[in-house]
């Protein structure tokens, strides 16, 4: 006789456990929110939201990775940010009940919890740990917006991309590393056009500070890489 040795499915209130969001909420609470929240899953390059829809909740990312993105009028996209694995977006939009400013795509097979707005802040009452976890993420995704407005203003290309080379690597753990993502979505997300994120690309391979071989980058002289990026100031 053969015996089913796979797990039981996780339930919402298990899922929401394994996200920073809802760290040190009182059960109760958690139980709350667990019954009106919805799980999403969703296949690779769906579309989760579009911009100008009415946002009435968040989106809780358990698996996969998420793109916000919006598209110009002359039909150029730009990726705002990618959501990785217990980030979250649309809190914001919730609270001041306006519609999406841009648009949210899965950039894999991905696996997501919908929770509206009204139960966050209705609970919010009831548990300090749930509105100091709104807070932060709220101040998080500011801080990063601030980090990116920076970025554009003041960093060359050059500097966009080895910064973002160093920190995949440190996330990583290691020099070699796959990218989470095609490289148009990268270069996008860098504020560069596919052609300059590729001379780019070609120029840190040339002076042999990394390797690259489709989306695996390798990078050879980290020292070499940082005092090359210093030196991008014009």
């Amino acid at each position: 006789m053969s015996h089913d040795h796979s797990s039981p499915p996780e339930s919402t209130q298990d899922l929401l456990l394994r996200l920073p969001y809802f760290g040190g909420v009182p059960l109760p609470v958690l139980q709350q929110v667990a019954q009106r929240a919805r799980r999403l899953r969703v296949r690779r390059d769906a579309v989760i939201v579009r911009r100008g829809e009415p946002c009435e909740g968040v989106h809780l990312v358990i698996e996969g990775r998420v793109k916000l993105c919006c598209e110009s009028a002359s039909g150029l996209e730009r990726v705002m940010r990618i959501v990785g694995a217990g980030d979250s977006f649309g809190e914001a939009l919730a609270v001041l009940g306006r519609p999406y400013v841009v648009s949210a795509e899965a950039l894999s097979d991905a696996d997501l919890l919908y929770v509206p707005g009204s139960v966050l802040l209705d609970q919010m009452a009831a548990s300090a740990a749930l509105a100091r976890q709104l807070v932060h993420s709220l101040a998080q995704h500011y801080y990063m917006l601030m980090g990116d407005v920076s970025a554009y203003t003041v960093h060359t290309g050059h500097q966009r991309l080895i910064g973002y080379l160093l920190r995949e690597a440190q996330a990583q753990r290691g020099t070699a590393f796959r990218l989470a993502t095609s490289k148009g979505v990268v270069a996008s997300r860098l504020n560069l056009t596919p052609q300059h994120f590729s001379r780019i690309l070609h120029d840190l391979v040339e002076r042999e500070l990394i390797a690259v071989q489709g989306r695996d980058i390798t990078i050879l002289d980290e020292p070499g890489l940082r005092a090359y990026q210093n030196l991008q100031s014009s």
